[in-house]
C-alpha cells in the first residue's frame, strides 16, 4: 500500500508542469477583408506550328493528307499557301494539308520528278493580322517505276536545205524519273557560225555557208548528221539525230555584187563610147561645114558666069567664061583640104548602134529582188555583149571623158538631132 501510495504521488508531480504549459489550440477568427491578395499574371505564349515536317517526300499515284496544329484555339485563325505545285491544297479553317499526286501530272510537265518544291506555308490570327506565323517546307516527288528521260527534236528526222539558209529548231526533253540536266552536241562533218544547245528548250541555229558544198561532192549535195546527246544526274541518256542534206546554191551576195562589178564596168565603157561618138560627130560636122563652103562658093561661080556671059558688055563676058573655071578648080582644092569623113561618119554610126545596144542590154538585166532566180544567166548575158562589143570596136581608139559630164553626154547623145542624123535602122 505504502509502495501504490509513493508510487501515485511520484506521478502526480511529474504531470503538473506538463498540464500547466498546456495552451488554446482553437486558432483566433481572422479578418480577411484586410488581407491584399495579388492577382495572377496569364502570360501569353506565341503562336507556333507544332507538327510541321520540314521535308516531304511523296510517291507517284500517292495521296497526302497531313493535319497541321497549333498551340492555340484554331478556329482563331486560318490557313494559307504561296508557290504552291498544282494539286495540293490546304484547308484554311482547320490545317488540313492534302495532295493527291496523279500521274497526269508528270506526264503532262506540271510536275516533275526529283525537283525540291520549296512551298510557303503560313497561319495568321483573324482578328490580329500581326500574329502570324510563316514558314515552309520542302516537296518532293519519286517514282519506283523506270521511266527514260527522251530527247526531242521540233524538226522531223531528216531536212532538204539549199546553202546560203538558216537552220532553226528547238532541242526539247521529256523528263522521266529525273530530269535532263545536260546536253551535249556532235556533228558527222565540222561546221561553224552555230548556237551551241546545252540546255533543254534551247533553240539550235545554223547559218549555212555558200561555200559548204564541195565540187567533190556527189550530186552537189553533201550529208550532214547532227546528234545531241542527254544525261541525267545519274547518268541515263537518250539521243535524237537529225540528218540534213544541203544543196549547193548560189551564192547570192557574190553574185549581186558581181552583177554590179559587170554593170559599173559596162556604164563607164558606155560613157567612153558616148565622148568618142562626140568627138567623131564634132569632126564630121566640121568638115561637112568645109565642103558644104566649097560647093556654095564653086556653085556661085558658075552661076555668075553664066550671068555674066548673057551680058552685052564684052569685058563681062570674058569673065563669065573664067567664072566657070574657078568653080571646077575649087573642086579638087575642097577634097584636098577637106575629105570626105566617110571613115568616121561610119564610125560615129557604129558606136551609137554598139552604145544603144548596150543600155538596152543594162536595161533589159536588172537584178530584181534580193534574190533574182536568174542573177547567173544575166550576169552571163552582160559580159557576153560587153566582150562582144569591145571585140567589134577594137580598132576604135576609146578615150576617156575629160571635157564633158555623164549627164551632158546623156543629153548630146540622145537629142533630137543626133537621133535624126544618125537614126538606126
Amino acid at each position: 500500500m505504502l509502495k501504490k501510495g509513493f508510487f501515485a504521488l511520484f506521478m502526480l508531480w511529474f504531470c503538473l508542469p506538463s498540464f500547466s504549459q498546456t495552451t488554446d489550440t482553437i486558432p483566433e477568427k481572422i479578418d480577411t477583408s484586410l488581407i491584399h491578395i495579388p492577382t495572377p499574371v496569364i502570360l501569353d505564349t506565341p503562336l507556333r506550328i507544332q507538327n510541321l515536317n520540314p521535308f516531304i517526300t511523296l510517291h507517284v499515284d500517292s495521296s497526302l493528307n497531313y493535319q497541321l496544329n497549333i498551340n492555340k484555339d484554331e478556329k482563331k485563325y486560318y490557313w494559307y499557301l504561296k508557290n504552291s505545285p498544282v494539286g495540293l491544297r490546304i484547308n484554311k479553317d482547320n490545317g488540313l494539308l492534302s495532295f493527291k499526286a496523279e500521274k497526269t501530272y508528270f506526264l503532262s510537265g506540271k510536275l516533275k520528278y526529283d525537283v525540291e518544291y520549296i512551298v510557303n506555308l503560313g497561319v495568321q490570327n483573324l482578328a490580329n493580322p500581326t500574329e502570324r506565323v510563316d514558314t515552309s517546307f520542302t516537296l518532293i516527288f519519286f517514282n519506283t517505276e523506270i521511266v527514260q528521260p527522251k530527247i526531242k527534236l521540233t524538226v522531223g528526222s531528216s531536212l532538204l536545205i539549199d546553202e546560203g539558209q538558216k537552220v532553226s529548231f528547238q532541242v526539247l526533253c521529256e523528263a522521266g524519273n529525273f530530269p535532263i540536266e545536260n546536253i551535249l552536241f556532235s556533228s558527222s562533218v565540222p561546221i561553224g557560225n552555230f548556237k551551241l544547245v546545252k540546255r533543254c528548250d534551247d533553240m539550235f541555229e545554223w547559218d549555212i555557208p555558200y561555200d559548204f558544198v564541195t565540187e567533190s561532192d556527189e550530186g552537189k549535195k553533201r550529208d550532214v548528221t547532227l546528234t545531241f546527246i542527254g544525261s541525267t544526274r545519274q547518268h541515263v541518256r537518250d539521243t535524237a539525230n537529225i540528218k540534213i542534206t544541203v544543196k549547193d546554191a548560189l551564192n547570192y551576195p557574190r553574185a549581186v555584187q558581181e552583177h554590179r562589178a559587170v554593170d559599173s564596168a559596162i556604164n563607164d565603157y558606155i560613157t567612153k563610147l558616148q565622148y568618142l561618138f562626140f568627138k567623131l560627130d564634132k569632126q564630121v560636122r566640121k568638115t561637112k561645114g568645109t565642103r558644104t563652103g566649097f560647093d556654095v562658093t564653086a556653085g556661085t561661080a558658075a552661076l555668075t558666069g553664066t550671068i555674066f556671059n548673057t551680058s552685052t558688055d564684052k569685058g563681062m563676058q570674058n569673065t563669065g567664061k573664067v567664072l566657070p573655071s574657078v568653080g571646077v578648080a575649087l573642086t579638087p582644092i575642097k577634097e584636098a583640104t577637106s575629105p570626105n569623113k566617110t571613115v568616121e561618119q561610119n564610125q560615129a554610126t557604129l558606136i551609137r548602134s554598139a552604145t544603144k545596144r548596150l543600155v538596152y542590154m543594162l536595161n533589159d538585166n536588172m537584178v530584181i529582188g534580193e534574190k533574182d532566180p536568174d542573177i547567173a544567166k544575166k550576169i552571163a548575158t552582160l559580159k557576153s555583149e560587153y566582150k562582144q562589143t569591145q571585140a567589134q570596136l577594137s580598132d576604135v581608139p576609146i578615150e576617156m571623158v575629160r571635157e564633158m559630164t555623164k549627164e551632158d553626154l546623156d543629153k548630146y547623145f540622145n537629142s533630137r538631132k543626133v537621133n535624126k542624123k544618125y537614126r538606126l535602122k
